[in-house]
């Protein structure tokens, strides 16, 4: 897969493009070990120090990048006996929201998460990571499975919203999204939400009412898109950047917000850039978290999540 570089990643582009060519030519023109060296080591300096100071509009285009390992890769990659499970029991299957049966490092476990798509063809199938209602109310029917079997439940989400049209709206996408956010909140197991690209709105919240809330350092939580708040606040979607400036969307200031808990370390560069790296960090942290929810009764479990949420913006 071709590297696919951001905006603010020119200056990185042009230095790998010039280590490209010197690759090229060393198979006719001799040796340019140490140029290409030198050259490599300037790429990864002005990598690290490019994303040490990314700000809220950058890493907006960093949770939103295209090779970003989205819920496919993390099943393929911490997850052994997956067994997805279809439908809603209502209408169809929507397949922005994937999910079924799973063991994490031994441990049986319900697994759910948005699914965005990496091309042209499986991003029309996953709709992009928006979900429908009877998405919302197959990860109901899974949740309340999960409750029934005793089974920790996992989610990862990353949406740029539940989808907004006109059929979603008639087969009742807020109430599915409620009913759903609500049955997270009453869950008797453990639950542990990643948010590892986008966090969308209701869309996002919907599988993301667990007991534990993380995030990878470079993704993105928000009421609503930035280019949706400089719609409303200035009728101007091009003035996005101002307003990602102004919502407190990323980790820290999720952090200190009590909004999230926990951040999970992304290797330099992004996820994207190390996809496997990234992907092992994040079963890392899910095994310590897992391990910390274990062993709580069903009442202490909803008690635990409980005063988390009812935590969420008190300074004191």
């Amino acid at each position: 897969m071709a590297t696919h570089y951001l905006e603010f990643e020119k200056p990185i582009a042009d230095l790998e493009a010039k280590i490209e060519e010197l690759n090229l030519l060393s198979s006719t023109a001799g040796s340019f070990d140490s140029e290409i060296e030198g050259l490599r080591k300037k790429a990864e300096q002005l990598r690290k120090k490019t994303y040490a100071h990314l700000d809220p509009w950058m890493k907006t285009q960093v949770a939103r990048h295209p090779q970003r390992p989205h819920f496919v890769d993390y099943v393929d990659g911490l997850f052994t006996d997956f067994t997805e499970l279809h439908g809603d029991r209502q209408f169809g299957d929507d397949q922005a929201i994937l999910g079924g049966l799973a063991r994490f490092r031994g441990r049986p476990v319900m697994v759910m998460g948005h699914e965005k798509g990496h091309d042209t063809a499986t991003r029309l199938t996953h709709n992009f990571g928006m979900a429908r209602p009877e998405g919302y109310r197959k990860a109901v029917r899974l949740m309340d499975m999960a409750d029934q079997y005793g089974l920790p439940v996992l989610t990862f989400v990353d949406t740029a919203g539940a989808y907004p049209g006109l059929g979603a709206e008639e087969r009742g996408q807020a109430e599915a999204i409620a009913r759903s956010t609500e049955r997270g909140l009453t869950l008797g197991v453990p639950s542990i939400a990643t948010i590892t690209g986008e966090g969308g709105s209701g869309g996002a919240i919907a599988i993301a009412a667990a007991s534990r809330v993380l995030m990878l350092e470079h993704s993105i939580y928000s009421v609503i898109s930035p280019e949706g708040a400089a719609g409303i606040l200035w009728r101007d979607g091009a003035r996005a950047k101002d307003a990602a400036m102004a919502m407190k969307i990323t980790g820290p200031d999720l952090m200190e917000l009590k909004i999230v808990d926990r951040l999970i370390e992304e290797p330099i560069g992004g996820a994207h850039a190390d996809r496997e790296a990234a992907i092992a960090n994040v079963g890392d942290v899910l095994a310590e978290e897992l391990e910390a929810l274990s062993g709580l009764t069903p009442d202490q479990q909803r008690r635990v999540r409980a005063d988390r949420f009812y935590a969420i913006g008190r300074l004191d």
